[in-house]
Order: C-alpha cells, then sequence, then structure tokens
C-alpha cells in the first residue's frame, strides 16, 4: 500500500485528490497539511467526503509528512514548493502541482524568483515515459495539458509552421479565492477573454512543443461559465498541404498505447470528472491548416488526476489504477 502525503488540502486541487484517492485500492492518505484549518475534519471543508475520511487536516513540517508518507503531492500555491521540496526530496518521492518546476530556467522569466533550480521530469506521460523513474514530478498546468496534447503528433512529425490556440476554461481553474472574474454575476451568460498574449501558460506550451520542435505558438485563454473543464481549439498551419486520412493515422499512432487519449466529438460534458482528453481532428481542405480540438478536465486530467496518474507510473502501477471511470456526462 502507497502512503500518501498531501501538503496544501484545503483546496480545489487538494479536494480532487482526496475524491479521487479514496477509490484508489493502492493507497492509503496517511496525513493531509492545512496551517489555517489544523485540527478541522477533512469532510468538514469537503463536505462531499462525508463518510469516506476520518481524517484532520494537520499543520505539520515537511519533514514530518516525509515520515508518514512514501508519495508527497504539493497542492499549494506557486513560489511555495520551492520551499518544501529540500526538505522532502531526500526522504520521498514528489509530485508538485504547481509550476515551481515546470520551466527550468524559463521559470524566473515568468513568475519571478526561484531558490531551488534543481531538475524535474515534466509530468505530462504521454510525453513523458521517464516520468517512471522520476523522484521530483512537475506536474503539467491544465491549458498546456490540452494544448499541448492536441498538437504533438503533428510537431513531432515536423509539419507546423505555426499554431494558434484558443483556449476556454470553466473557472474552477482560477482556484478556489472569489475574484471579480469568478463573480457570478461577471461571469454567467458570458466569455471573457484575458492575458490575451501574455499567459503564464503559454511559457509551459512552448517549451514542451519546442522540445518536439515547433513553429510559432499564439495562446489565448477564455473564462466561460462552466465550472469544469478546457476545450482548446488548436489552429495548425502546416509546411505542406497533408491528407485527412493521414493527419489522423498520424495522431492514432502517436497515441497508441495511451490510455486516457480517445479520437471523440469534444465536449466538456464527456470527459467531467474523468482523467481522459478527447481529440477531434480535421483538415481545412481549403488552406494548410488542421483544426484539432481537445477536451479535458481541468481539474483531473489538467491537474489532481493527472497527478495521480503519473504517481502510479512512478509506483510501477497501471496508469489507470483508480482512475478509470466515465464521465458525469450530463
Amino acid at each position: 500500500m502507497i502512503r500518501v502525503g498531501i501538503i496544501g488540502g484545503s483546496g480545489y486541487t487538494g479536494g480532487e485528490l482526496l475524491r479521487l484517492l479514496v477509490q484508489h485500492p493502492e493507497v492509503e492518505v496517511t496525513i493531509v497539511t492545512s496551517r489555517a484549518l489544523d485540527g478541522t475534519q477533512i469532510a468538514d471543508v469537503h463536505r462531499h467526503l462525508k463518510g469516506f475520511y476520518d481524517l484532520k487536516f494537520v499543520d505539520a513540517t515537511a519533514k514530518s509528512v516525509a515520515k508518514a508518507a512514501d508519495v508527497v503531492f504539493l497542492a499549494v500555491p506557486h513560489g511555495a514548493a520551492m520551499g518544501l521540496v529540500p526538505n522532502l526530496i531526500d526522504e520521498v518521492r514528489i509530485i508538485d502541482l504547481s509550476a515551481d518546476y515546470r520551466l527550468g530556467h524559463r521559470y524566473e522569466s515568468v513568475y519571478g524568483p526561484h531558490t531551488d533550480p534543481r531538475e524535474a521530469v515534466y509530468g505530462l506521460p504521454e510525453l513523458h515515459p521517464e516520468v517512471a523513474h522520476a523522484d521530483l514530478c512537475a506536474n503539467p498546468g491544465c491549458y498546456p495539458t490540452g494544448a499541448i496534447l492536441s498538437a504533438a503528433p503533428l510537431v513531432k512529425a515536423g509539419f507546423v509552421d505555426h499554431i494558434v490556440f484558443d483556449s476556454k476554461s470553466g473557472i474552477s481553474g482560477a482556484g478556489a479565492a472569489p475574484t471579480a472574474t469568478s463573480h457570478y454575476p461577471n461571469l454567467a451568460e458570458n466569455v471573457v477573454p484575458y492575458q490575451l498574449t501574455n499567459h503564464r501558460h503559454k511559457a509551459e506550451i512552448v517549451q514542451e512543443l519546442e522540445r518536439l520542435g515547433a513553429g510559432t505558438v499564439n495562446f489565448t485563454p477564455h473564462v466561460i461559465p462552466s465550472i469544469r473543464g478546457i476545450l482548446t481549439t488548436a489552429h495548425i498551419f502546416t509546411n505542406k498541404d497533408l491528407d485527412s486520412d493521414g493527419v489522423r493515422s498520424l495522431y492514432e499512432d502517436f497515441y497508441a498505447g495511451h490510455p486516457f487519449i480517445r479520437f471523440n466529438v469534444p465536449s466538456l460534458g464527456s470527459v467531467r470528472g474523468t482523467n481522459f482528453c478527447d481529440l477531434f481532428i480535421e483538415r481545412d481542405v481549403a488552406s494548410n491548416r488542421v483544426v484539432v480540438v481537445s477536451a479535458i478536465d481541468n481539474m483531473v486530467k489538467g491537474a489532481s488526476g493527472q497527478a495521480i496518474q503519473n504517481m502510479n507510473l512512478m509506483f510501477g502501477l497501471d496508469e489507470t489504477t483508480g482512475l478509470w471511470t466515465p464521465a458525469l456526462s450530463l
């Protein structure tokens, strides 16, 4: 049995980790931290978990968490993980859900100073099988997961000139703390574009696609009046005319053996609550453009579910363990 610790368990990603892990047959959650909620029952905060956990949040040091766990999930704000990892890395395996170890040398230009410039494996299993051997896994961002998976096969094949990603996200991606954007009257019956050309997740998308050989990458996010999900439309302009069957075969071959990639007409309802990424591909016959639409649940494949997928691989389990579940389609 894998002993799991969660540092920062009171927010959306922490709650989603707890929801998914409770049905994992090879896991026991042993310690969950929150400074502000020390001594509070987990189910008093995450009320949907009533009857599933008899644990309380604790205000514990990183060393104390390491003693109680084999793997630690860091569900903390950006900038906090780099202060925790040095005290954990020699004791346990770590999966960081923040951005602290995703970007390497690019981090400081996007987020600010970094105090622990060690390398981590980028935890997108479909592109990084080496995550199975990682001691420190940098779990990807939600927008980058859907964007990268929608374009990777064409990029890897060397067929891409430039890409325009248009992404629309449910409001849970903004976190549990309310903001003007997430305030219901401002979002209901609305679509709100933001950070049109300089969203910080663009650096992550560029980094991963550059590793595969990408051309120019453009990315614009929007918030939509949905709780969960990200729908990304990738307009991929190719450097040669490709036939539809060839493009489809390219994607099917690239993702062969990856159980969480499905070729399906994407909708947020089709992936809600799951770790799937649904892809739909159509060639624009009038130009050298391929349109790929991806759909993920930003809280699962875009965060906590992918973190558990990485944990499974790191501990030699089938990557679907505890995650093979159909969507809540309505």
